[in-house]
């Protein structure tokens, strides 16, 4: 096999005409560059330089290994470049698994902000559910996923807490609890409920909120879809429980008020590879991500003034009379 050091010692001699000349040029002994050159020639099996006067030239074998060096010299200079922009952050490609409601508020402006930082970097965004995707960190098949549910993180995976989602109680307008700021959980405890989540963690979350508060709900319908479930809600059906980021488009039939006591909570965690190579595009994307966070809506007061019946509010302090 040709040494392709030893190449680039013969290019410097054909570049420069002359043994001694290509041995300035490189900082090594005219001795050394002869050596070189020599055993670059038992490797070849033919003669790659002959003398002309005072210096060399290359034979055909010789100027054809040269046109090679120079090729290789410029995919070397080439792979420097590309890897001082990889280690920089400049170039470089992320695979991101997400759920659905994360998408919008979580996913989509940290997305906006790394092509702004980062324009070089290519994303690859799939969506999964809350569940399944920790597997593809685990195994390198994704960089980042964002997850629900996770106390602690699984073998040879590292969670990075972006923000808690409280569940709200989503409830017909005219029900007997619709003109309350908040209600408590137990406080549905005997009413009919529509499910809006597929059997998981975010589910898990709601009932063991449910548990907490001392009852399990009686689901009379399943929906496992939050426009559905106010559909079923704003008919009368029942009452559920939905994110505050899963709240993003309002049935206009449903109000919507904050649970106490206990609080249903679903924690989203961004989950990375624990044993992954530092990447400048991942740690810029997982700021982002925590950026988006505390400014979703799930980390921001619940505004009551959008709810157009609040003006019912039995809990407000009654107006003094003259």
């Amino acid at each position: 096999m040709l040494d392709v050091r030893r190449m680039q010692v013969l290019r410097a001699v054909v570049d420069s005409g002359s043994v001694t000349a290509a041995a300035a040029r490189l900082g090594y002994t005219p001795s050394a560059v002869s050596q070189q050159v020599g055993a670059l020639e038992k490797e070849a099996g033919t003669a790659l330089l002959e003398r002309v006067g005072r210096g060399v030239r290359p034979t055909a074998a010789g100027l054809l290994l040269t046109g090679y060096a120079d090729a290789i010299g410029r995919q070397v200079a080439e792979a420097e470049t590309a890897l001082a922009d990889l280690v920089a952050g400049r170039t470089g490609q992320l695979t991101v698994r997400y759920f659905a409601t994360a998408g919008a508020a979580l996913v989509a402006p940290a997305v906006a902000r790394l092509r702004a930082e980062h324009p070089g970097v290519r994303l690859e965004l799939r969506l999964t559910d809350p569940e399944d995707p920790l597997p593809d960190v685990k195994e390198g098949r994704a960089d980042v996923a964002l997850v629900v549910g996770e106390s602690r993180a699984p073998d040879g995976v590292r969670l990075v807490k972006l923000l808690d989602d409280p569940y709200l109680a989503v409830l017909p307008k005219g029900h007997r609890l619709a003109a309350r700021r908040s209600v408590e959980l137990r406080e549905l405890a005997e009413e009919a409920w529509v499910g809006s989540e597929w059997p998981g963690p975010c589910l898990d979350a709601q009932l063991g909120a449910c548990a907490a508060a001392g009852f399990r709900p009686g689901f009379a319908v399943q929906s496992e879809d939050y426009v559905t479930a106010q559909g079923f809600v704003a008919a009368g059906l029942g009452v559920t429980l939905i994110p505050r980021l899963g709240l993003g488009s309002r049935h206009p039939d449903v109000v919507v008020r904050v649970v106490r006591d206990p609080e249903p909570l679903r924690t989203i965690h961004a989950a990375v590879r624990e044993t992954a190579p530092p990447q400048p595009a991942l740690r810029a994307f997982l700021r982002a991500l925590r950026d988006a966070a505390r400014d979703s809506p799930a980390s921001l007061p619940m505004d009551q003034d959008q709810d157009q019946d609040q003006d019912q509010d039995q809990d407000r302090a009654p107006v003094p009379r003259d």
